[in-house]
């Protein structure tokens, strides 16, 4: 019985662990500048990305072939975003904190979509010299 409460303690620690690490891995990936050919592409009229502006910015990323497969989805970033939104619209003591979130969210999809366009790019580049 104490093995398993030990066991069932264990994984809640590591996956709490496992969360903040992702999250943090996140943020700092959402720090990074996001360039201006994407914020034209997605229809950001504002100097920085927002919160709202996750939609915009995922159909900028549909509209563009991966040349990896379909790897790129994101959906443990959709989901997190999908299940913040709610909860904000649900509880309203917390509409700032899910806002703070979104807009991270937003931001990290933005690098993201920045970096794949860049690597399409030289990957045209390097066809054209072919």
């Amino acid at each position: 019985m104490i093995a398993a409460i030990l066991f069932c303690a264990s994984i809640v620690a590591f996956g709490q662990f496992g969360l903040y690490y992702w999250r943090v891995t996140i943020a700092n990936t959402a720090g990074q500048q996001v360039s201006d050919r994407l914020r034209v592409a997605a229809g950001i009229s504002t100097a920085s990305v927002g919160s709202r502006d996750f939609r915009a910015i995922l159909s900028v990323h549909d509209m563009t072939p991966d040349l990896r497969g379909s790897a790129g989805t994101y959906l443990a970033v959709r989901a997190y975003y999908s299940i913040v939104e709610t909860i904000g619209r649900l509880i309203p003591a917390v509409t700032g904190w899910a806002e703070v979130e979104m807009g991270m969210c937003s931001r990290y999809v933005a690098v993201l979509v920045d970096q794949h366009l860049d690597h399409n790019m030289a990957c045209a580049t390097q066809m054209r010299g072919i």
